[in-house]
């Protein structure tokens, strides 16, 4: 028996992935999905297409598109915002200064351990730092914190 997948055969497996992403939510076998269904419109266009080719159009088209997302697509969707920032949970906190504020941009600090998901902060201080020195979070201003010398 020589089963050769039609052009549907590709795109229902390509949707079934796509709804087992609802299942599994990694973000990774959608981008199979799209693979299968692509090679559903490749074959659609080109029925002579062996079965060999089929599964190497798959796997390579999956990779490509696994790819994209992992290095363009998935760092766009980073949440970077602090917005509800909680005061209380970084207030008080001492991190040293990375990277002294000038005139034209604000200071970054690093804490010890992550603070809120992130170990590097933008600041913004009254006193005059220097890149060693050790400083201690009073508030929190949109999206950097105010700090005073510790």
């Amino acid at each position: 028996m020589d089963f050769a997948p039609l052009y549907w055969h590709w795109v229902v497996f390509g949707i079934a992935l796509a709804c087992l992403e609802i299942f599994i939510p990694s973000f990774t076998i959608l981008w199979f999905g799209a693979g299968a269904v692509l090679v559903g419109g490749v074959l659609f266009i080109f029925p002579e297409l062996s079965l060999a080719a089929q599964v190497f159009l798959w796997a390579i088209a999956s990779s490509v598109f696994t790819g994209l997302w992992f290095k363009y697509l998935r760092p766009l969707s980073v949440d970077k915002t602090m917005a509800g920032l909680s005061l209380e949970a970084i207030q008080g906190e001492v991190g040293q200064v990375i990277m002294a504020p000038t005139d034209k941009r604000r200071g970054i600090l690093r804490f010890p351990a992550p603070v809120l998901g992130s170990d590097e902060w933008q600041f913004i201080c009254e006193d005059t730092v220097a890149v060693g020195d050790r400083v201690r979070v009073k508030d929190v201003s949109g999206n950097s914190l105010i700090v005073s010398k510790h």
